[in-house]
């Protein structure tokens, strides 16, 4: 299995494909299996996605790391291994928090930007960290079988269920992950960080972004992507559909539109 050292933390990778390199990197609580079930690269395109620390095959490394800027530190040491002088980041939820952060820092590294589901701006969801702090609370007290008996039976899990019973479910799958008590770290100071501290930032990207949202989403606000391809300049945007009302339509959606902005921006250019 293909592995890179980093400070110390072992960081597990996969890639598939040849060409322009495309970093695309998963959510929190997820690994290197959501970008690739998302997106099918195209011929001449390099799919290449990061397990971030605590998550899938990574190492945690120190406690004290686990923020989003180190998770963009960990890319920018991928690029180094993989001896790439540049390619294009983009992310799912958290990812996209990542690869925002990674561009604002790094801009001479990345030619593109893909912002998918974006679950920050430049602060933290309120609601992301209400619910994912109490999940990383009811894991470490009481472990995640017991945890996830006390989440089901909570107002807060009452309330989202009535509104959005797909994201319930999704935030009770926290509770069944392999590696959940180590985990719990992740869900707590993850969704307290943000990518940047100022949205008047984004203003200085100037490579092809691409952003997708989709609604009936609360840990994915619309309004959140709504904003980001607002003010990042010559952002591209669409609508994709919920993966709760159809995941199927959500992945062919998600796949033409990543299709179309890599084959319009960086595949044309190569015939």
């Amino acid at each position: 299995m293909p592995y890179l050292e980093q400070d110390n933390v072992r960081l597990y990778f996969r890639e598939v494909g040849q060409g322009i390199s495309f970093l695309f990197q998963h959510g929190l609580g997820g690994d290197v299996d959501q970008p690739f079930a998302l997106f099918r690269p195209p011929p001449g395109i390099r799919l290449i996605s990061l397990d971030c620390r605590g998550h899938g095959r990574s190492s945690a490394g120190p406690k004290d790391q686990i923020r989003l800027g180190t998770f963009a530190d960990d890319l920018l040491g991928l690029m180094e291994y993989l001896e790439l002088s540049s390619a294009i980041v983009g992310g799912i939820s958290m990812g996209a928090a990542v690869a925002l952060n990674f561009m604002l820092r790094f801009p001479a590294k990345g030619i593109g930007l893909v912002l998918c589901r974006p679950a920050w701006l430049d602060s933290p969801n309120p609601f992301n960290v209400r619910m994912f702090s109490l999940i990383a609370d009811l894991i470490r007290v009481h472990g995640p079988v017991e945890g996830l008996e006390r989440f089901k039976a909570s107002s807060e899990f009452a309330e989202v269920q009535a509104s959005y019973p797909a994201t319930a479910e999704s935030l009770a799958g926290q509770f069944l992950s392999p590696r959940a008590e180590e985990a719990s770290t992740n869900l707590d100071q993850i969704p307290k960080d943000s990518p940047n501290s100022s949205r008047d930032e984004w203003g200085s990207i100037s490579v092809p972004t691409l952003v997708l949202a989709n609604r009936q989403d609360p840990i994915h606000p619309f309004e959140y992507g709504e904003t980001l391809a607002a003010v990042i300049p010559g952002a591209e945007f669409h609508e994709i559909p919920s993966k709760s009302v159809d995941a199927s339509a959500h992945q062919q959606q998600a796949q033409l539109f990543l299709e179309r902005y890599l084959t319009h921006h960086f595949l044309n250019v190569r015939t």
